[in-house]
């Protein structure tokens, strides 16, 4: 028996997020298929992050358990021959049996990306968010500098998340335009349900001016998900990559 660890890259567009669900077609019910396939066993994957509906990867990371002869890092190359073109593994290599991708520490950093200009670019519509308004990035950067650090991000979760605490680490919080683009990049930690694409909707509120910047510090100590702002379009939003401390 041997432990796999896999780096997932996809386009979620056409997936109902990445756990397994009754309502639609999943990347880790792809991934699973595809493995059993491969291997003639019966394969569970387990993820790193559950991404949702819509939301992109370029550095997912997942494990599962085989008997297989295949060498780990041959995996990589036999599941892309196999995969829609929508999921590729990056790389696969071995680990530790008991290591898991939920439970070590880690860094995971985010990227959000915003289309601010009047009109809408069609290509670019599944992989960013387009808001025609003008926004005001250095009071976004203002107060997106509130979040940096250790703090409870109540406020910033979907009330139903069921989790032990809702304290997390944001290590760096950037806002940068470049022309009509805006990228919102985030590493913490970990992150609680839905918390980056709120940050970023109540980010996209401060831009407008709808809320001063010092506004976002009332919001984090409030601890009520009320007082954010709404949850940004998942297209935006791709999970970059994952480093393990």
């Amino acid at each position: 028996m041997k432990r796999v660890k896999l780096i997932v890259a996809y386009d979620g567009t056409n997936y109902c997020g990445w756990q397994i669900q009754i309502n639609g077609i999943t990347v880790e019910e792809v991934l699973n298929k595809t493995i059993s396939d491969l291997v003639g066993e019966e394969i569970a994957v387990i993820g790193a992050s559950r991404t949702d509906s819509g939301v992109h990867a370029l550095g997912n990371v997942a494990v599962f358990d085989t008997e297989s002869r295949i060498p780990a890092e041959k995996f990589s190359f036999a599941l892309n021959q196999r995969l829609p073109d929508d999921i590729r593994i990056q790389e696969s290599s071995e680990v530790p049996l008991t290591w898991h991708p939920r439970y070590c520490d880690s860094r995971k950093t985010y990227e959000y990306r915003i289309l601010n200009r009047r009109f809408a670019v069609p290509t670019e519509r599944l992989y960013s968010h387009f808001f025609y308004y003008p926004l005001d990035v250095e009071k976004m950067q203002a107060a997106a500098d509130y979040l940096i650090g250790e703090h409870d991000f109540k406020s910033f979760c979907t009330p139903r998340t069921q989790v032990e605490t809702t304290v997390r680490t944001i290590y760096s919080l950037e806002v940068q335009r470049d022309g009509d683009r805006i990228t919102i990049r985030i590493s913490g930690n970990g992150f609680l349900y839905n918390m980056v694409r709120i940050i970023v909707g109540t980010l996209i509120k401060v831009g407008t001016g709808f809320y001063p910047p010092e506004h976002v510090k009332e919001i984090l100590e409030a601890k009520d998900r009320q007082k954010a702002g709404p949850k940004a379009e998942a297209c935006g939003l791709t999970l970059i990559g994952i480093d393990y401390l």
